[in-house]
């Protein structure tokens, strides 16, 4: 018997075939498998356009493993499609009729638009940001460039260039060479050239990279020490280190894993000349991309509120967590936020999530609460959150309450440390002052800013009619002031 609450998509890309399953819980996806498989089926294009037989054989090959996991999904729940190398194949029917029986179920190739509308689908469910965003996702045989506001794509082209076709055109000696590098990014701008004056004309907020590209850059940087956000000149950087490998069989960087190794020095050409074409400052690596897309398309809602917003509502709603009392401590921990600090917006965004989220580990059990909310918020998925904003949630919860524990505050690279030891001072504050969990017993506060001085005022006679709170704050006064943190309570006069 099927289950109604599945869904798959399986996208057959011109590097990898991948597919995705997922379970439709509380209004969000739990993904139950992810599988990828390097097919590099654009290595297979022949020079008359046809593909040839090894690489429509790997491409099979592949297809029976996927075949197995979609027994249990609703067909009506399945989509298939193929992208750039599918719909550049002159015997693609030779390739479908036997894919399509292996599967079971019927492949549609897509157009380059429809790929790239797609993937800003997939980018706009599981990324968070407001104001309009560059999407770049860079595959074996196409680029996807798309603008986009909130769930609208406004401009998007698929250009003829990827990973896996720029490896065959300009590293197929395997040297690291700088001749080959540069000829490789000047092919690129070619391509990029008469598209590029419109992109620029439109502008953008923010550039989100979906390609395995990206992440694999990404995990390099992250592996190196560096934040998780792509720079120009940490990419020239990497063209440098790939360069003094001399050679693919040689290649060897922290972080880069072994299957990426043949196609990385032609994604990462691509990559420089898209910033160095497109002006473009700084990128951050998706949440999801085609296969996100395709999913929910399926189950065919409205975005109607932010992806971090839909995150947090699913994970309130699936550990049963008190929204009005985390409502509450929210309210009162950004009150706190708008007396003590100045540009607040980044800040005040993952403050409110880990008030609304603060009591995530009573789920397990209470002694150790705090331990269990960060080891959940470290390793569930978070649509819309970024890694180095998950691990500044998961320290911020780590620290809620009871002994601190600065070095995940300085260990997160979201923000700054002194930002998050903030951060987490008057989150905390919050919680005490909301202990009560009844409308109308938060006291009308207010808090000063020092220098790394902090000083609570509440109102007078305060203490003598609120003996718990009263003792919790002086006790976490102790506890901040030993940490070199000063905290001082007072009352009016």
């Amino acid at each position: 018997m099927k289950n109604p609450a599945l869904y798959a998509a399986i996208d057959l890309g011109s590097n990898s075939f991948h597919m995705l399953v997922v379970h439709e819980v509380e209004g969000a996806c739990r993904t139950l498998a992810k599988v990828k498989r390097k097919v590099r089926l654009a290595a297979g294009l022949q020079p008359d356009g046809s593909l040839d037989a090894p690489a429509m054989q790997r491409g099979w090959d592949c297809l029976q493993l996927f075949a197995e996991q979609l027994q249990d999904v609703p067909t009506e729940h399945i989509r298939i499609v193929g992208t750039a190398t599918l719909r550049l194949a002159t015997n693609i029917d030779t390739f479908l009729s036997t894919a399509e029986a292996i599967l079971g179920h019927p492949i549609r190739i897509i157009s380059g638009e429809e790929e790239a509308g797609t993937i800003y689908e997939g980018v706009a469910w599981t990324s968070s940001g407001t104001g309009k965003r560059l999407v770049i996702d860079i595959g074996g045989a196409s680029t996807e460039l798309v603008i986009g506001e909130g769930t609208s794509p406004l401009l998007l082209n698929s250009l003829h260039m990827g990973c896996v076709t720029w490896l065959n055109h300009y590293f197929t000696d395997g040297h690291l060479s700088a001749p080959n590098f540069e000829r490789a990014i000047t092919a690129a701008q070619q391509t990029l050239a008469p598209v590029a004056a419109a992109y620029l004309k439109l502008g953008w907020q923010a550039c989100i990279g979906a390609s395995g590209t990206v992440q694999a850059i990404q995990e390099i940087m992250v592996s190196q020490g560096e934040s998780e956000q792509i720079t120009l000149a940490k990419l020239r950087l990497l063209q440098q280190q790939a360069m003094a490998c001399g050679h693919l069989d040689r290649l060897q960087l922290p972080g880069l894993q072994a299957e990426r190794i043949p196609v990385f020095p032609s994604g990462l050409a691509i990559l420089i000349a898209l910033f160095d074409t497109l002006a473009i400052d700084a990128m951050m690596l998706a949440g999801g991309a085609l296969r996100e897309g395709l999913v929910y398309g399926m189950l065919g809602r409205r975005q109607e509120c932010d992806a971090q917003e839909r995150t947090a509502d699913s994970l309130i709603a699936r550990y049963q967590l008190d929204r009005a009392q985390g409502e509450r401590v929210r309210k009162t921990a950004l009150h706190a936020l708008a007396q003590t600090a100045a540009d607040q917006d980044d800040l005040a965004l993952m403050l409110g999530w880990a008030a609304m989220l603060y009591e995530l580990g009573l789920c397990i059990e209470y002694k150790r609460a705090p331990e269990h909310a960060a080891y959940i918020i470290s390793h569930v998925d978070l649509p819309g959150f970024t890694s180095a904003q998950k691990q500044l949630l998961a320290a911020l919860l780590l620290n809620q309450r009871d002994e601190l524990k600065p070095d995940a505050l300085c260990q997160q690279s979201a923000i700054p440390a002194e930002q998050a030891i903030l951060l987490v001072r008057l989150l905390r504050l919050a919680i005490i002052l909301c202990l009560r969990r009844t409308r109308g017993t938060v006291p009308e506060f207010g808090l000063s800013r020092e220098g790394q001085r902090l000083i609570l005022t509440l109102p007078s006679g305060w203490s003598h009619q609120h003996h718990l709170r009263a003792s919790e704050l002086q006790q976490e006064a102790r506890r901040q002031t030993e940490q070199g943190w000063p905290l001082e309570i007072v009352e009016r006069d």
